[in-house]
C-alpha cells in the first residue's frame, strides 16, 4: 500500500465518518497517488505538503468513487459508491480550508466540475487534462 493511501485512510479513519467501516483491506494500487504526489511537490504548496496531498488525495477518491476504481474504500452499492465519493469530496476539500488554501479549494473544485461534465460527454480525455491542468495549478508548476 503507498504511503499516501495509508495516510488518506487514516484521515477517513479520523473524520469519525461511517466511511471508515468501508476502508479497503487490499493493497492499493502501487502507482495510484501521482496527482497527490505531484500537487504536493510544488512550490505554492511547500508550507503544508502532507495537507495537500491528503486533499487531492481524497478528492482523487472521490472521483475514482464516481468513474473509476477507488483504492482506499470498497463500497459495492453504485448508489452508496457516489455518495461516498461526494463525502471523499468534501473531505479533501474542508482540509484545503482547515489551512487557508482558496486557490486549491477553486482548482478542485474545477477538477470536480470540469470531470463531471467530461465523463457526462464520454469525454476522459478532457477529464484526464482538467486533473493534469489543476494538479499544475495547485502546486505551482503552472
Amino acid at each position: 500500500m503507498s504511503a499516501t493511501i495509508a495516510r488518506l485512510r487514516d484521515a477517513v479513519r479520523a473524520s469519525g465518518t461511517p466511511l471508515a467501516s468501508a476502508l479497503s483491506h487490499g493493497a492499493a494500487d502501487p502507482g495510484g497517488d501521482e496527482r497527490a504526489l505531484l500537487a504536493a511537490d510544488g512550490p505554492r504548496v511547500a508550507a503544508h505538503r502532507e495537507d495537500v496531498e491528503i486533499a487531492v488525495a481524497a478528492v482523487d477518491e472521490g472521483y475514482r468513487l464516481h468513474y473509476a476504481t477507488p483504492r482506499a474504500l470498497h463500497i459495492d452499492d453504485p448508489n452508496l459508491a457516489l455518495l461516498a465519493g461526494d463525502r471523499m469530496y468534501a473531505l479533501g476539500l474542508a482540509r484545503l480550508a482547515a489551512i487557508g488554501d482558496l486557490l486549491a479549494i477553486a482548482e478542485l473544485a474545477d477538477i470536480i466540475s470540469l470531470s463531471a461534465q467530461a465523463h457526462a460527454e464520454g469525454d476522459d480525455a478532457s477529464a484526464d487534462a482538467a486533473w493534469q491542468a489543476g494538479v499544475a495549478a495547485i502546486a505551482g508548476n503552472a
